[in-house]
């Protein structure tokens, strides 16, 4: 294989491959054209893109290799490589206007950076060389890497070992002297067949009974025994129907599915954890950390969502009413909102024992809070602003070539200068954007990614403290101390 330097590289390096792909009851047999599958993968080319395009912004030199990589590969050397991770997910987020899918492997390499680190530190593992040697492989080729984490879960008050189904968590089913086999399910893996490869890992704290289920490896997505079923997401036929009006999005959209494991090998050399029950929650509690300030690329989707409601706010004739910019000033605060919660959290990050920079955990999680509620509220404001249209207009073929076309264009009209045919397609991006295809990776996405609100709520708990917090009041307030 040759190193992947752009999008054309990328889109040849994912072509024929022998992948096991059932997408609405049938065998999908190539991604690559599959209209439903093609727009993700068009998202995902987009990070190889902005790389050539702003190679300071979205590449950087590797460690390993010495040469240029996409900083989607790299592992966080100092707290401004983290701001530059969020930068460059805003800037992917306004030029996709969706999940551009890259953002969960970075965040797993760098919190396997340091948690294999600590793992060897304790158990005289080989693990941290593994993850090294294989980081240096990936970034020889400047491939794709997922990070499957999320598995089914079954009974969520049961542990994995406690379920009747053991295969309702990844766990190892079999081992031998060059590695291990593993069975079970990962569920909404985002961009997993647009990937190279994919890192399992433990989705929750383990105990000593779970000791089969703290597994974390590397494996091939075209590895032998795994099955993907695409996800379905609203209103993704309509990029099989004819014309292009409907779609909303033109040309991107977002990728999840869900992965079966059927006995795959993990040879010894792609293992990072292999029993070590007592380091899951660590790992799950520093991707988490990653991950949910990660989420800042909901306001670069969010920018293009602002966008689109004050263009359609202009073509209707109604921009320079106060109630219109007031509500147009009010998604812009909630945007930023989001992303200043999220740089900061980049920006107050801190070195782990690897050597490796991790953001602030507490900040993190206020980040992902906001996201779980702003973009809904910018999203019923797009909505009040686009009007009942968003969610009544006739089919793009009625409008484009039907025989009611030239009525629904004198009907659907705005302002006297704007064509309707450029109204109709910024109300299609809306109704993408909040009710369609697209309101998964901006809506759902953002209520569940990286945990639903509730495990925010918990970590915000425990970082803050309010200790401290109430001997400010006290001091201040002149209180003193009792026995």
């Amino acid at each position: 294989m040759e190193k992947i330097s752009n999008k054309e590289d990328y889109l040849e390096s994912i072509s024929n491959r022998d992948l096991t792909i059932y997408l609405m009851g049938e065998l999908v047999k190539d991604p690559l054209t599959h209209p439903i599958i093609k727009p993700s993968i068009e998202a995902m080319a987009e990070t190889y893109d902005l790389a050539v395009r702003e190679p300071e912004l979205a590449s950087v030199k590797s460690p390993y290799t010495g040469e240029n990589i996409n900083r989607f590969l790299h592992i966080a050397e100092n707290n401004e490589d983290l701001f530059l991770q969020n930068k460059m997910q805003r800037k992917l987020g306004q030029l996709t206007g969706t999940c551009f899918q890259r953002c969960v492997g970075m965040d797993a390499f760098n919190a396997l950076h340091s948690v294999t680190f600590e793992i060897d530190e304790k158990y005289n593992t080989q693990y941290h060389k593994n993850f090294k040697s294989f980081l240096t492989e990936m970034h020889k080729y400047n491939l794709v890497v997922g990070g499957a984490m999320t598995d089914v879960k079954g009974d969520r008050s049961k542990l994995p070992h406690e379920q009747e189904d053991e295969d309702l968590y990844l766990r190892v089913v079999d081992r031998s002297e060059k590695g291990v086999y593993v069975k079970g399910a990962k569920a909404h893996q985002t961009g997993c067949i647009n990937s190279h490869w994919m890192v399992v890992m433990p989705t929750l704290r383990l105990s000593e009974n779970d000791k089969d289920y703290a597994i974390v490896g590397a494996i091939p997505v075209d590895a032998d025994g795994i099955t993907y079923i695409y996800g379905r997401q609203s209103c993704d036929t309509r990029s099989m129907e004819p014309g292009e009006y409907d779609v909303g999005n033109k040309y991107f959209a977002g990728q999840e599915a869900m992965v079966i494991f059927d006995n795959v090998f993990i040879p010894n050399e792609y293992i990072f954890m292999n029993g070590e029950y007592d380091f899951a929650s660590m790992l799950v509690e520093r991707f988490t950390t990653y991950h949910r300030r990660s989420y800042v690329c909901k306001a670069g989707v969010g920018d293009v969502l602002i966008g689109a409601a004050a263009t359609i706010a202009e073509y209707n004739g109604v921009e320079n009413t106060s109630h219109i910019k007031d509500k147009i000033v009010e998604m812009n605060k909630l945007n930023e909102t989001i992303y200043a919660t999220g740089i900061a959290s980049s920006l107050q990050g801190s070195k782990t024992k690897s050597g490796n920079y991790i953001n602030d955990d507490l900040l993190a999680n206020v980040c992902k809070q906001h996201v779980t509620k702003e973009t809904y509220e910018i999203g019923r404001l797009a909505q009040d602003l686009a009007g009942g249209l968003v969610g009544s207009m006739p089919s793009g073929v009625d409008f484009n070539e039907g025989k009611m076309s030239k009525d629904l264009k004198k009907y659907l009209k705005g302002k006297e200068d704007i064509n309707a045919e450029d109204r109709v397609k910024i109300l299609r991006l809306i109704e993408n954007m909040t009710l369609g295809r697209n309101a998964v990776a901006y809506l759902t996405e953002s209520m569940h990614g990286a945990g639903s609100p509730q495990a925010q709520r918990v970590q915000i708990r425990r970082k803050v403290d309010i200790e401290e917090k109430k001997d400010f009041a006290k001091k201040l307030s002149g209180v003193k101390e009792r026995e």
